[in-house]
């Protein structure tokens, strides 16, 4: 990370160049351009306008389609691959698969519970215990027939909760309730399938499927974590989404596990096998798929998206049942379940977000801080400029190799957290310290226009696997 100056000529010796004004970054060079929000306070990070820059500049060759417009958000970093925090904006005939990549459709879920904090702290050990057991200590029981899947893949999530049988957790699940939810799940139903893009573990020739991924959260900043809706700033909204002062509630972040990896890794490399022959790869090494290519791939990335969304129901029924074992009673309901890892058609365009979570005109977003710092929910404002996006988060400031390294302890204008966990180096990677400040985040996109804030949340306890 440098100073702006600094920045500024190593990205010209690479082609690039940046300005800054009134909070936003305008990057250029021939071949693409790119607009960052970023609070004055925060670093730009070289590898990350990189990894931006080259995605704004992917093409194919001999075919239409093209980049349309590049943006990132507060919580803009390096990724593995595409940058966290970035929207790209493609014509409708292309795509680039390596922007979801391999967690495709990560998201946010979150429930009401109808608990107070007084109800929670008096039963919070015998709580903690459940929870621990199904979601860390493989205490789940989730079997699942083989037509269900095919039904998700290739039907949608209706004909899924239609087809759940009576065995394991679901006798206990209120099914009617999930057919209802599915109205407060942002774009899920503009998500495509096929059973012929599905892994064939799911939807095989076996009765009952006992699927090792299902209901689980995934390593690195998924989590479950047991929250206070601490302030209300939108009290017309937070009454409308049942968000009430006071009460506990419990987000979830996971995303596709391994059917989103197995669909993502095989769509980069048919994108890269469709490249036109004779042609000089692209130094970046990122493909776009343009035509029927694009379509599949939109599909196939819908299978994976709706396995997330599944995978998060599941994990929200995990801990309904627990809560309905520990207080006797189950009063819950969703609030609004949002992937940040996927494209999807909008405007005439293709737009992709990596790390970043949809803001379009009245939909609810679920902004997570770290476990030691607040989360919101806002509305979107539905912001062309910036592609009807906001972030997904706060946004990591320190790799976690760095994170091993320092071996953190809780202090400084950190609130206490508590993280439970099977791995220490989860907490140690994980600590509020590798995050930037939420604040200025929410701050950042409420002036520009993005969103504005509901409620802010602040978290009780934090489950990481």
């Amino acid at each position: 990370m440098f100073p702006l100056s600094r920045l500024q000529k190593a990205l010209r010796r690479q082609g690039i160049a940046v300005a800054y004004a009134d909070g936003i970054y305008t990057l250029s060079n021939p071949h693409a351009q790119a607009s960052v929000l970023l609070p004055h306070n925060f670093p730009l990070e070289e590898k990350a306008v990189r990894q931006l820059m080259e995605f704004a500049a992917v093409a194919v060759p001999g075919q239409d389609g093209h980049v349309c417009k590049a943006c990132a958000t507060p919580d803009f970093h390096p990724g593995s691959i595409a940058p966290v925090g970035s929207i790209v904006a493609t014509s409708p005939d292309m795509v680039i698969p390596a922007i979801p990549g391999t967690d495709i459709a990560c998201g946010m879920r979150l429930i009401t519970t109808g608990l107070t904090v007084a109800q929670f702290e008096a039963r919070k050990p015998q709580l903690l215990s459940k929870l621990k057991h199904v979601l860390l200590e493989d205490g789940r029981n989730v079997p699942l027939r083989s037509k269900a899947f095919a039904a998700l893949f290739d039907v949608g999530p209706a004909a899924f909760i239609d087809s759940l049988h009576d065995d394991g957790l679901w006798p206990r699940v209120d099914k009617e309730r999930l057919l209802h939810e599915l109205d407060a799940c942002i774009a899920l139903r503009e998500l495509g399938g096929g059973l012929r893009h599905a892994p064939a573990a799911l939807v095989g020739t076996r009765e009952v499927i006992r699927d090792p991924s299902l209901g689980t959260t995934g390593s690195g900043n998924h989590f479950v974590e047991i929250q206070l809706v601490d302030t209300v700033m939108d009290r017309h909204a937070a009454y409308r989404h049942g968000l009430v002062p006071g009460e506990v509630v419990v987000m979830i972040h996971s995303g596709s596990r391994d059917v989103g990896f197995f669909v993502g890794s095989r769509w980069m490399d048919r994108a890269k096998e469709a490249w036109p022959k004779g042609v000089r790869h692209p130094q970046s090494g990122l493909y776009g798929l343009t035509g029927e290519l694009a379509g599949e791939y939109m599909d196939a990335m819908g299978v994976a998206s709706r396995y997330a969304w599944v995978n998060r129901m599941v994990l929200a029924e995990l801990v309904r049942d627990s809560l309905s074992q520990v207080f006797a009673q189950d009063q819950s309901r969703l609030v609004v379940d949002v992937p940040h890892n996927v494209i999807l058609r909008e405007h005439g365009m293709n737009i992709h977000r990596k790390g970043a979570t949809p803001a379009r005109e009245g939909d609810l977003a679920l902004i997570p801080g770290s476990m030691g710092d607040y989360s919101y929910v806002a509305t979107g404002m539905g912001n062309p400029d910036w592609l009807w996006s906001c972030s997904h988060g706060a946004g990591r400031s320190i790799r976690r190799q760095a994170m091993r390294a320092i071996r953190p302890t809780v202090g400084g204008d950190e609130m206490a957290f508590q993280c439970v966990t099977l791995r220490e180096e989860r907490r140690v990677e994980e600590a509020p310290m590798a995050y930037k400040k939420i604040g200025p985040v929410i701050a950042a996109q409420e002036e520009a226009g993005l969103l504005q804030s509901v409620a802010r949340l602040k978290p009780l306890l934090t489950f990481k696997a």
